[in-house]
């Protein structure tokens, strides 16, 4: 059997790579991609302590983050289709310079 240490520092370290990815990174998919490997890695730590201590709660609670998630997930597609028709650009740098 696993210890749930061993999901906890796996979990740390996916978020570890979401964050810098997110510093990192000037492309908006990219930093799309690194949020999302951040919310997975909060998933495996409510699954794993949900699991590890018996209840349920932590379970639950990861099917709502996965459906703000895909909703995220569909809403930022959106803008990122609509900003790359305007500027030809998916740069972050370019984002800054968008006038209503």
């Amino acid at each position: 059997m696993i210890s749930v240490n061993y999901f906890l520092v796996l979990s740390a370290i996916l978020f570890s790579l979401g964050v810098f990815g997110v510093l990192t990174r000037k492309n908006s998919i990219v930093v799309f991609m690194c949020i999302e490997l951040m919310l997975n890695a909060v998933n495996l730590t409510f699954i794993a302590l949900s699991r590890h201590l018996g209840n349920m709660d932590g379970q639950v609670f990861v099917l709502f983050v996965m459906a703000v998630a895909a909703a995220e997930a569909a809403v930022g597609l959106a803008l990122m289709i609509t900003f790359f028709r305007n500027r030809e650009s998916l740069d972050i740098d370019d984002a800054n310079t968008l006038k209503w």
